[in-house]
């Protein structure tokens, strides 16, 4: 949970952040303000707050063990790029190198740049990307984590969805895809182009585990992706809800009301665990419990 004195300072380099997109933006005279500025608390908590980065990037020790990011919408490179200096990664004078010819700070990412990934802006390729490095990771037992901010326009292509089947599939719990829903893309109203919704419960069907917030909410920002990064740990807890469902089940199978009241508290206690750290909606947790204590009082 962040502190006044936290959020405070977040608010502020936010506010930098903003001031340096439109410097560069003004000065290059071209550049996308808007997608820039719908991601910039997300991405200003991320850098400062959430991520385990290193400035001295290649040259850091713990390169291989540092967070991934990979920017989908690649044509919002001025906010990463004015995050990424304001992290210090490279020096903030370079900012009014944005989008100039020879300039590193090209109008799409590109890996010259300290601190970026791969290179991207070709719409509906990032989450892909992303998924193929949390694999990699999986097989090194890396305990990294990859970040992937996609825009709500691209999810339109298929190669979204792919990727959205596929990290469930191979269980990646190492990995988190943020939507910025801002409901724009180059040709208008994001859902009169070719409508998402109910965008939610479609990635809920894919098996991921879907967290609404309000991206500009610095307090909802950090606690989601606290909570986001923190899954291995929600992973082990998943299992131990499992288990002691299981526990109950046998006990009521064997007729044994004692050893079933015992396993009943200690589900019940983690599943109000699951309900305070989102680990299961909460309808799944009202449901469960619902369904065990009609079991134990079934018994004599």
């Amino acid at each position: 949970m962040l502190d006044q004195k936290e959020i405070e300072q977040l608010q502020e380099m936010c506010k930098q952040n903003r001031r340096n997109v439109i410097k560069m933006a003004n000065n290059a005279k071209s550049g996308h303000i808007g997608g820039a500025f719908s991601a910039v608390e997300i991405l200003t908590t991320l850098y400062q707050k959430i991520m385990n980065v290193d400035p001295a990037w290649d040259k850091s020790a713990d390169f291989a063990k540092r967070d991934r990011f990979v920017l989908s919408k690649g044509h919002a490179s001025a906010i990463l790029y004015s995050v990424l200096s304001q992290k210090g990664f490279f020096p903030q004078e370079e900012l009014m190198t944005f989008r100039i010819f020879g300039s590193r700070l090209q109008g799409h990412p590109n890996t010259h740049l300290p601190g970026v990934e791969v290179a991207t802006g070709s719409l509906g390729q990032g989450l892909s990307m992303g998924v193929g490095m949390a694999m990699g990771l999986k097989l090194d037992k890396n305990p990294a984590h990859v970040f992937v901010y996609l825009g709500d326009g691209e999810l339109q292509e298929g190669s979204c969805w792919e990727a959205f089947m596929h990290a469930p599939h191979l269980k990646l719990n190492n990995i988190t895809a943020i939507i910025d829903r801002n409901m724009l893309q180059i040709d208008g109203d994001v859902e009169k182009v070719k409508a998402l919704e109910p965008l939610a419960d479609k990635l809920r069907a894919f098996n991921w585990n879907v967290v609404e917030i309000d991206g500009h909410n610095l307090e909802e920002v950090y606690e989601a992706l606290t909570n986001a990064k923190k899954n291995l740990a929600n992973t082990s807890a998943k299992s131990r809800l499992k288990t002691a469902i299981k526990k109950v089940e046998k006990a009521v199978e064997a007729n044994d009301k004692e050893l079933a009241v015992k396993a009943f508290n200690e589900a019940n206690s983690l599943l109000d665990k699951a309900l305070t750290s989102n680990l299961k909606h909460k309808n799944f947790v009202a449901r469960e419990k619902a369904r065990l204590a009609k079991k134990v009082n079934s018994l004599a």
